[in-house]
């Protein structure tokens, strides 16, 4: 969530920063703000809104070689003009970005207050300049360092000092923060996109680390400014993948879909053998077949494509797999196993509650791997091996191409598992084979779009909706429920087929359509009858399915059919989500809503 940048050289910071603060919108904010280090002092500019807002309240003459900006994600009070960031100190001297929460702040808050500091702002952020501010420690580094030294939580902070213009110091505790090398000229941001366009040689600040960064170069301390050495390295990435050209980043991803499959798969299938190569994972077959249980950790999309994940290992390897909310999992006092695989899923790698289930899971000795989109990550530093997505740049708060790599990664998964187990060279081929067709199929799925336009739209109108599905199909019924409600803000609840007569049904009306998961495999006949259940009450039906299913009567009714292109049963929930994410696509652009910035909603949330 939120969004760091800074910028120090020979250029004006200004333009620099508001550029990098363009490049991090799709992260989610609320307001945003720039502070520069000119000549006559330090200026400061903040806006609630987007960061147009902000470009067009800037006074014309904001110049200066060193700045810090920053998009705020509200935590600690509403989104205006004073909850801003960057926050000043009482002298105006000292200007702080924060991403983060800080669990003290209100009895720092209550300290400064009866000190006689008159607080701006309802932000936990505010006490951190007050802190600097007020040490009397001599250099900037030792300020920051007894600031930080008072703070209980996470953050990924730049700090600016009037009186030190050469410099911005960076420190970083469960937020990323990142350092970009230039030529004479130095960048700070906490993510990759607002770097790109300047430079792909960075280093990543470990939890606990400050920095120095200057023109020149910069230098790494631990927390009680002892040396850290860190050396900066070459992150391969096509900066052209990052350009902020137009909108609809959503429809874009979706439409990318079948490439993001090929590159997830590419390298990795063995059709002699009938299994993946996934060298990457760090795991031998003796230490595979040690494994005797899977737990999965993910949050959001990334949570429901676990569940469809687990399940999957379950059936291909027969390990006992389950997947589980990572916000939930430490604070349960876990027991780690060690003969269980822990698999930590994010698209960013920088989830705060997944990487803290990751950190605690390591604390207790157990193994922990990874299914991370993005390459140099914390939770992809911080676990013991893993599998990249390859789904190139995801934009869009909203996912779709990752969480479509996301399930084929798990598929190579409990592919390489079950082979090194129990599941035949024969069985093993035919998933293979299929993992071969499935971008072209999901190419089918794309190119059926216009025809769910008209279905989209008779969704948008309802006020409340249902997505429901059975065993595989219930995960693929949960995710569709989460891209519907976060795009279209209607209210769209997912349950097993199984359990609407449990209560659900009491609430299904003609008002209230329901959006059926409805593959051909043993259990069709059972959906179908789950189905005459809401028909008979008047319930709209929309049903994704496969065009040799009979939905017989259901069709003389309130019922449309989506029908997708047949596969491997392992994959059918890659081909019937697609289905799902084109109708959260097309009734949310039906409604005149910003798909790609939905609202409350952000990309990476790093706060707990």
């Amino acid at each position: 969530m939120c969004g760091i940048v800074g910028y120090i050289g020979r250029l004006d910071a200004a333009p620099l920063l508001l550029e990098g603060l363009s490049r991090l919108e799709h992260r989610g904010y609320d307001s945003a703000g720039v502070a520069v280090l000119a000549p006559s002092g330090l200026k400061v500019a903040r806006r609630a809104g987007r960061v147009r807002d902000l470009q067009e309240a800037m006074p014309r003459r904001f110049g200066g070689r060193a700045g810090i900006g920053h998009t705020r994600w509200a935590t600690h009070g509403p989104a205006t003009d004073a909850n801003a960031h960057p926050h000043v100190d009482a002298t105006g001297r000292v200007a702080v970005v924060h991403n983060g929460i800080l669990d003290n702040a209100a009895a720092l808050r209550a300290e400064l207050t009866a000190d006689g500091v008159e607080l701006a702002s309802d932000t936990d952020t505010e006490v951190v300049a007050h802190l600097i501010g007020r040490s009397g420690a001599e250099t900037l580094e030792e300020k920051v360092a007894e600031a930080l030294a008072r703070i209980d939580g996470t953050y990924g902070l730049a700090v600016v000092h009037a009186d030190v213009p050469d410099r911005i110091v960076v420190a970083r505790h469960g937020s990323p923060l990142i350092i970009g090398v230039g030529d004479h000229e130095m960048h700070v941001a906490s993510d990759l996109a607002a770097l790109v366009r300047y430079t792909t040689t960075v280093a990543h600040l470990e939890d606990g680390e400050i920095a120095t960064v200057t023109a020149a170069g910069f230098t790494t301390y631990r927390a009680d400014l002892t040396h850290a050495p860190r050396a900066a390295t070459e992150v391969d990435v096509d900066p052209s993948s990052y350009d902020v050209d137009g909108d609809d980043h959503m429809h874009r991803e979706l439409l990318d879909q079948p490439a993001a499959a090929e590159r997830v798969l590419r390298g990795r299938l063995d059709e002699r053998f009938g299994t993946a190569h996934l060298g990457g994972l760090n795991l031998e077959p003796r230490e595979t077949r040690a494994i005797r249980r899977v737990k999965v950790l993910g949050c959001g999309s990334a949570f429901y494509v676990g569940q469809m994940g687990a399940s999957l290992v379950e059936e291909l390897a027969r390990i006992p797999a389950d997947a589980e909310a990572a916000s939930e999992f430490r604070y349960r006092n876990p027991v780690i196993e060690p003969d269980t695989l822990y698999v930590a899923v994010s698209q960013s790698g920088e989830t705060i509650d997944t990487l803290l289930a990751v950190q605690e899971i390591r604390r207790k000795g157990g193994r922990v791997v990874g299914l991370v989109n993005v390459v140099g990550s914390a939770i992809a530093r911080e676990v013991d091996g893993g599998i990249y997505l390859h789904a190139g740049p995801e934009v869009a708060v909203a996912s779709t191409k990752a969480l479509t790599t996301m399930y084929l990664g798990f598929v190579l998964l409990a592919l390489q598992l079950g082979r090194v187990r129990d599941l035949s060279v024969a069985e093993g081929k035919r998933l293979v084979a299929g993992l071969q067709a499935l971008p072209g199929l999901v190419q089918q799925v794309l190119d059926d779009s216009d025809a769910l336009v008209d279905v989209a739209h008779r969704l948008a109108a309802a006020d409340s909706l249902f997505f429901v599905g059975r065993v595989r199909g219930y995960p693929v019924a949960r995710e569709g429920a989460q891209k519907f409600k976060e795009v279209t803000y209607r209210h769209a609840e997912a349950y097993p087929t199984s359990e609407l007569k449990h209560g659900p049904l009491a609430l299904v009306s003609p008002d209230v359509p329901t959006v059926a998961i409805v593959p051909a495999d043993e259990l069709t006949e059972r959906n179908v009858a789950a189905l005459h259940e809401i028909s008979a009450r008047g319930g709209p039906l929309v049903v994704v399915t496969h065009a040799e299913v009979d939905l017989g009567e259901l069709e003389r009714g309130a019922c449309t059919r989506i029908d997708v292109p047949r596969s491997e049963r392992e994959l059918d929930p890659i081909l019937m989500t697609i289905p799902l994410q084109l109708l959260a696509l097309h009734a949310a652009t039906h409604l005149g809503l910003d798909v790609d910035k939905p609202r409350n909603l952000a990309k990476s949330v790093t706060v707990e």
